[in-house]
């Protein structure tokens, strides 16, 4: 993996849960970090429990990916102090629990959209430009999308709705081949992979899901989904990993 050394990688949501803990891991194998996030004093606050050989390479920076412009001043920082980005872990991602036949529901269903689908066609968009502009048309992404993506769980009668959720975790895994056959067609090098967890222990769980779920169903750790990610970007470069699914033993999706 000395390939990856001081790549730099630009993780969205990277205040907790998966992305805080691609933060972790990505340092760890030596990469820059730039982590985006609405929350980022709780970036900051990592930065302060990293050693000073990893902190150095660790910046945060205060984005909701919702908006467009937010997102470029994110992307242009970085093409300015750190030669561009080489690669994208999409992240940044929520779930709302309304019923998606109900009424007054709307806000939570474009909250949902705006966040999981066109903050990741932003993201996205910005990074893939940064690699084919600064990086010689090479780079990688990562949406990480869920296994909710592929088939939609049936939580039964005593969990709430996932309501749009798996909508736009299908229009993710949909969007990871047009991204592909775009970044072929541009004639780049860029890759781009999708990881789909099962249930993962993380604050994305509305607590009245985490209360029924935790005590009944096997869970994997944010660093699960980390790990998984580090080997899908260390792979050969003539390497497609297109998608890759997890799930913690015992799942009963």
């Amino acid at each position: 993996m000395d390939y990856l050394r001081e790549k730099v990688v630009v993780i969205s949501g990277a205040s907790a849960g998966i992305g805080a803990a691609c933060v972790k891991t990505l340092l760890t194998a030596g990469m820059i970090v730039v982590g985006l996030a609405r929350r980022h004093e709780y970036i900051l606050n990592m930065k302060k429990e990293l050693s000073p050989e990893l902190s150095k390479h660790l910046f945060a920076i205060r984005c909701d990916v919702t908006q467009e412009r937010q997102v470029s001043k994110a992307f242009d920082w970085t093409n300015d102090k750190l030669g561009g980005c080489d690669i994208l872990i999409n992240n940044a991602g929520i779930i709302a629990t309304a019923q998606l036949s109900q009424k007054n529901n709307t806000q939570q269903i474009r909250d949902t959209i705006e966040t999981n689908i066109m903050g990741a066609v932003f993201c996205i968009r910005e990074a893939f430009h940064s690699m084919r502009l600064l990086k010689n048309g090479n780079g990688h992404i990562v949406i990480v999308n869920s296994v909710a993506g592929h088939q939609v769980p049936n939580l039964g009668p005593d969990l709430p709705s996932l309501n749009i959720y798996p909508a736009t975790k299908f229009a993710l895994k949909a969007m990871n081949e047009i991204y592909r056959q775009e970044f072929q067609r541009n004639k780049t090098q860029v890759r781009v992979t999708t990881v789909s967890p099962g249930v993962v222990d993380t604050d994305i769980l509305p607590i009245e899901i985490q209360n029924i779920v935790k005590p009944a169903m096997p869970m994997l750790e944010a660093a699960d989904v980390a790990d998984a990610i580090l080997w899908a970007l260390s792979r050969p470069a003539n390497v497609q990993i297109h998608n890759i699914i997890i799930k913690p033993m015992g799942e009963k999706f």
